[in-house]
Parts: C-alpha cells; sequence; structure tokens
C-alpha cells in the first residue's frame, strides 16, 4: 500500500491517497498516460547499491536470486537503499548480500500520483507505484524473466513491501508466476510479504470506498487497495495461496497505513505453506512500535522505524528466506 501521506496543494485540495512525506525522483521523460489503465512513460530505473549484479553467480547455500519490489509510491532507491549514503547497500540489502544471495531490484508502476483518468500528467504529479497492479505485475513478470536468464535459476524468492507483496501475489495468480497444475514450475519459491495491503485499507477510516478514494484524489494503485475493492475481491477469491510457494507476512501492530493493520495477514488455502506474524508477537513486546516502512519516511513529531529499517523484521525476512539461519530476533533497534 502506498507508504507516505503526500498532500497536494491544487485548487480544489484534493489528496494523493496514502503518500506521507516528499521525496525526490528524477524527472520523466515521457507523460503520456493510458485512459485505461493510468500508466505512463517512466524515467530511467536508475541504480541501487548491492543490487541488479547481472554478473552474479547464485551460491549452492543461496542458489535463488531475491528480488526487491518496493510499495506505492516508493522507488527501490527509496525503499530500499541507504538513505543517508546511496553508494552504500540499505538495510536489508547488505544482509541480504552479506547472507550471500544475488540481490535484484526494480522500479515499476509509473503513473500519476493523482488520478487524471485520460488527462495528460503534469509535471510533479508522477512516481513510482502508482499504476494499475494488473499492469505492475506484468512488469515484474519481465524483470524477473530476466533475472531467470541472466542468472540461470529456475526460481526466485521475492521481498515485496506494501503494495509490493500484492504485486508479487497478482503475477503469481494471473501473470505467470504459478502453474497450478503442477506447482514444481512455480517461477517464485519464497514470498516474504512485509505489510502487505492483502485485505486492503482504509487509511484510518479516511476511505472507506473506493468511491471515496478515487474522489479524493488516489492513484488507481490506491484505489484498487481500498478495503472491499474490485481489484481485492478478484485477487483473493476462492484462494488466496497456492501450492509450491512458501508464504510469510510480516506485519506491525502499530502500522499506520495498513488499516486495520489485521488486514495484511493471509488465509492459507488448504495444502499451502503461510507464516502470519506481528513484529510484537515475535519481539515478546507488545508496546513496540515499527512503523510501516522506514524511519525517514515518518513526518510523525518523534519519527520511528519501520519495517523496511528495523533489526527484527529485517532477521525475520532474512529467516523466512533461509530456515537455516541462525540467531535470535534481534529487538532492540
Amino acid at each position: 500500500m502506498n507508504d507516505r501521506l503526500r498532500a497536494i496543494a491544487t485548487s480544489v485540495a484534493t489528496i494523493a491517497l496514502f503518500a506521507l512525506t516528499t521525496a525526490t525522483l528524477p524527472p520523466a521523460t515521457a507523460s503520456a498516460q493510458s485512459s485505461v489503465t493510468g500508466s505512463a512513460g517512466a524515467p530511467e530505473q536508475g541504480t541501487l547499491a548491492g543490487a541488479n549484479d547481472w554478473e552474479c553467480e547464485p551460491s549452492p547455500q543461496h542458489p535463488r536470486p531475491v528480488v526487491l519490489v518496493h510499495g506505492t509510491g516508493r522507488s527501490m532507491q527509496e525503499s530500499w537503499g541507504n538513505a543517508e549514503n546511496p553508494n552504500d547497500q540499505g538495510p536489508l540489502i547488505k544482509p541480504l548480500k552479506d547472507d550471500g544471495y544475488c540481490v535484484f531490484a526494480l522500479n515499476y508502476g509509473f503513473a500519476p500520483s493523482l488520478f487524471l483518468g485520460p488527462i495528460p500528467i503534469p509535471a510533479g504529479r508522477d512516481w513510482w507505484g502508482h499504476a494499475a497492479i494488473e499492469d505492475a505485475a506484468v512488469e515484474l513478470n519481465g524483470f524477473i524473466e530476466k533475472v531467470r536468464a541472466e542468472t540461470g535459476s529456475a526460481q526466485v524468492d521475492v521481498v515485496g513491501h506494501s503494495q509490493g507483496a500484492t504485486v508479487t501475489r497478482q503475477y503469481l495468480r494471473f501473470a505467470g508466476g504459478t502453474d497450478q497444475e503442477n506447482p514444481a514450475n512455480n517461477k517464485v519459491h519464497t514470498l516474504v510479504m512485509l505489510a502487505p495491503s492483502t485485505h486492503g485499507s482504509n487509511y484510518r477510516d479516511q476511505y472507506l470506498s473506493v468511491d471515496a478514494a478515487k474522489a479524493a484524489g488516489a492513484s488507481i494503485a490506491s484505489q484498487q487497495q481500498i478495503i472491499g475493492s474490485a481489484f481485492l475481491t478478484k485477487l483473493n477469491a476462492g484462494q488466496e495461496t497456492f501450492p509450491g510457494i512458501d508464504y510469510t507476512v510480516i506485519a506491525t501492530r502499530t502500522d499506520r497505513t495498513i488499516t486495520p493493520y489485521t488486514g495484511s495477514f493471509l488465509n492459507a488455502a488448504p495444502g499451502t505453506s503461510v507464516q502470519n506474524m506481528y513484529v510484537q508477537d515475535e519481539c515478546q513486546n507488545q508496546d513496540l512500535f515499527v512503523g510501516h516502512s522506514r524511519k525517514s519516511f515518518d513526518t510523525g513529531p518523534n519519527p520511528q522505524a519501520g519495517l523496511l529499517d528495523y533489526s527484527a523484521p529485517i532477521f525475520l525476512a532474512r529467516k523466512a528466506l533461509d530456515p537455516t539461519l541462525a540467531g535470535t530476533v534481534p529487538c532492540s533497534g
């Protein structure tokens, strides 16, 4: 789900759903918007320290590359990089590299942060992760195919944050990620979901319907992540999980973007592998505050670390990727 609440001053005082802070992004190189999906020509992907080394050879210990998928309104650089020094590896990438993984990441879903229908995108109103999730899943499919081809790996593991986890589930179910007749042919082995928008959000009761979100100017992807949306209804229909994939959901009881926070957990279908956990339970500390994303995204008076930079969820994500990982959950920061 969009992991920041960004106020956009317009004549009608519209609000971009779930935007939490402003940030910088290279200017768009194209601005033609699809009237159907809201997708747009995107700027260059840019670089991310520690990721996308296309010469990386998977190790015998960790033969599957890890693909990182960011959330709504945040680039891969903002989500996974080092906020203080872009030349250094970020808080999840560094331990993954130290563990011996080949790590990859993409930017996807470039589109308006405000819903504009078929109107061309004005300058400064476009961002990553706002296009229709169906289109984002197709982008993810293409990226994973490239990772598999370049590394020679039949499968990858995915760590998806917020909408990124939901995009991955769309890819698994509808965009070629799984072979439901023969799970041995699945392209993903493990999916780690950090505060996913599994059953949607109402953003602290501000958007009780898709129509309300649309009226407020929410982007297409943001509308799709509202509780009760047609998109989520279709994605979750029948079964939410599929055989051959190890699913882990890592959520936080102090999430201020996915509300209610209980909406992140998956309902496990028979014969599937699912772990649902709250950081507070794993740390045995119900008073522990862990935000939706990163400390640098928190615009509150006392910024707090989040799922993307707090030690406990980072360890839990690594443990989900490698159940043999030694050590205890570090819950001190």
